[in-house]
């Protein structure tokens, strides 16, 4: 892989590699990276879908890497790590720059409505994360959310963070020596390697904004995860409550009132009232569409009125204002817009969380939010990406049925017009028939929509046989947490869920102990690296194909359809295909792991579509014989560990 990686970026020419799970893929890739990195003028981008790669790029295998080949370098290597702006504490949003979330902090407010100061201490869970925040920025060299320990909430971080569309600028802001985000921007400008995300990327790509340093070469890993990063990255939602926030963020920095903005936002709450969730095949109907309008056009007035005076003075609600006015626009004009054979419009009511209930959603009575996404993102990762840039995309899961196409076709590599690429399927050095078995649940019955008493009591004997060390995958938060509450009844091993703590945390914890189980959802399905003993199980409770009501798998599934496909094999199948891959991969990182990946989906062995998922897992020893299976989980419990 490091041979053909060197080739690609000397030669300027794209390559997809497939390459194993485990199998040191980042270090094979970082080799030329740096090689061709220290002969250029421009960094070589590394983009990863997750955070959790981005951190063990830079923190575990460039340092150990760089060890190595430190004495065969003509001088040093320069690594940065560059995330989204909202990734990264804000110094002058801590200094009273911009207003305070509507919520108080601190869950109480004195007599006639003023909110207590910091000074007078927390008394929420909330305002005690702000303090804790506050007192960290004045300690952290990077300013960077992933240095937070423990971690805070969402809501704590909004409170000292901004988006790119809030910033004010390094023109503008008169903090803008010390942003930790424009240095980062400058330790990247000059860096050899910048370590990056898929959502930065699309940025960059579709946006045309300058998030990143100029460069020659960018190598994607994680590049299974790239067409959802992307589409997710420019998917967005237009609500009434998004346009009353707007309406009382810009209230004081008009001219005039906002009454027609706060208007047009009850004409689109009324507008989307009853209306059921789902596909918009023919778009907005009428009286939608005439609040969309309105609210566009509100928007636009609004805009040009909150436009500052010319040196008037830095004003960073003002800022916010606008950011929030300007979104409302560009919504608008997408929802709008005469190109919807492209664009994908949907009714959404999204739920909130509530433990043992999982996602709860409103029912149609309340307003729904309206999402707008493209169809496909193929022809802006061309125009955007591929043109211009040597690619080199590498993942375990890049081969679908021994085919690179499909992949390559949602990436914009195929068809008339299309660049040259190159694929190449590298292996793996581990012999996955002798070192695991995939065990398929032939006897139980097709998942439904809740986990059955047949499927609890699978995981119940796994487990016991096992003697724990199992890491147990689920389609749903809701699945994973009444399978986790279950099982502790069951079982006399330690049980963690996803959600008890953080994901690290949960990983760690999982790795420290050959007894202990982890159960979670999609977050854990990629990006779990445990070698040895202490990961010899990895239960899968049915195939991840996407849920039948997802608008944009339903819409691009029409299309291919239409065109004379089969959009169920290219969708869904190819979805659930790659997902399978990389949950299977959680099992075998090293060449002395044991192990069994059991599927408790007996679609896998009584539907046509089920060799095509098992062409794309590791070649491990297949068997639906539970009481083998459950034989081997029960001596590998009892072998010593591998040396």
């Amino acid at each position: 892989m490091a041979r053909k990686v060197d080739e690609a970026l000397t030669e300027g020419k794209h390559l997809l590699v497939q390459a194993g799970t485990g199998t040191g893929k980042s270090l094979a890739y970082l080799v030329p990276a740096i090689k061709h990195a220290l002969d250029s003028e421009k960094p070589i981008i590394v983009s990863t879908a997750t955070l959790a790669l981005q951190s063990q790029i830079v923190s575990r295998d460039v340092p150990r890497l760089l060890e190595t080949l430190g004495p065969e370098l003509p001088r040093e290597v320069d690594i940065a790590l560059l995330k989204g702006r909202n990734n990264y504490v804000c110094k002058y949003k801590l200094g009273g720059g911009y207003p305070d979330e509507e919520d108080t902090l601190f869950g109480i407010e004195e007599a006639g409505g003023a909110k207590p100061s910091f000074n007078e201490g927390p008394n929420s869970h909330l305002g005690r994360e702000v303090v804790r925040l506050r007192e960290w920025a004045e300690e952290t060299e990077t300013g960077d959310r992933d240095e937070v320990t423990p971690s805070v909430s969402d809501k704590a971080w909004r409170q000292v963070s901004v988006s790119s569309m809030e910033c004010l600028g390094a023109q503008a802001c008169p903090m803008a020596d010390e942003c930790f985000t424009e240095r980062a921007r400058a330790h990247a400008s000059e860096a050899d390697v910048v370590v990056t995300n898929h959502a930065m990327l699309a940025v960059s790509a579709f946006e045309g904004l300058a998030v990143l340093p100029d460069f020659d070469a960018v190598i994607i890993d994680e590049a299974h995860e790239l067409q959802d990063r992307v589409t997710s990255a420019v998917t967005k939602p237009l609500s009434s409550s998004a346009v009353s926030h707007a309406a009382a963020a810009a209230r004081k920095h008009l001219k005039s009132t906002v009454k027609s903005l706060k208007d047009a936002g009850l004409a689109l709450e009324k507008a989307t009232i009853g209306v059921p969730t789902g596909l918009l095949p023919r778009g907005l109907n009428e009286e939608m569409a005439a609040a969309v309008a309105a609210v566009r056009d509100a928007a636009k007035v609004a805009l040009a009125e909150s436009k500052p005076e010319p040196g008037a003075p830095v004003d960073g609600g003002r800022q916010t204002a606008r950011s929030e006015l300007a979104q409302l626009v560009e919504l608008a004009d997408r929802l709008l817009g005469a190109h919807h054979e492209r664009e994908v419009v949907w009714a959404a009511r999204p739920g909130q969380f509530e433990p043992g209930r999982g996602y709860v959603v409103p029912g149609d009575d309340t307003p729904a939010v309206l999402m707008v996404a493209p169809l496909s993102v193929a022809g802006q990762l061309r125009e955007g990406l591929f043109d211009g840039h040597t690619v080199v995309l590498t993942s375990a899961t890049l081969a679908l049925g021994a085919k690179f196409e499909p992949v390559a076709g949602d990436l914009g590599l195929m068809g008339a017009g299309a660049p040259e690429w190159e694929a190449i399927d590298v292996g793996s050095p581990f012999d996955y028939p002798a070192q695991g078995m995939l065990y398929v649940a032939r006897q139980l019955p097709p998942p439904g929509r809740g986990l059955s008493d047949a499927a609890l009591d699978e995981i119940e004997a796994l487990i016991k046989a096992s003697g724990g060390a199992a890491l147990a995958l689920f389609s749903s938060r809701r699945a994973a947490e009444e399978a986790a509450e279950a099982l502790r009844k069951r079982v006399d091993v330690p049980i963690l869920c996803q959600g008890d703590a953080s994901i690290p945390e949960l990983v760690r914890t999982f790795a420290a102990d050959e007894e202990t189980c982890l159960f979670g959802t999609m977050t854990l399905w990629q990006g779990v690296d445990v070698p040895g003993p202490n990961c010899r199980l990895v239960i899968i409770d049915r195939i991840p194909f996407p849920r039948p009501d997802d608008p944009l798998s339903t819409a691009r599934t029409r299309d291919i359809n239409q065109r004379g496909g089969n959009g169920f094999m290219a969708v869904s199948a190819q979805h659930a295909a790659v997902r399978l891959a990389q949950g299977a991969g959680r099992l075998i990182r090293s060449v002395g792991d044991r192990g069994v990946v059991a599927i408790l989906d007996s679609r896998m062995v009584s539907k046509g579509y089920g060799g095509f998922l098992k062409d794309t897992l590791p070649p491990l020893w297949p068997t639906t014989d539970r009481a083998t299976v459950l034989g081997a989980l029960g001596r590998l419990s009892q072998a010593p560990a591998a040396t």
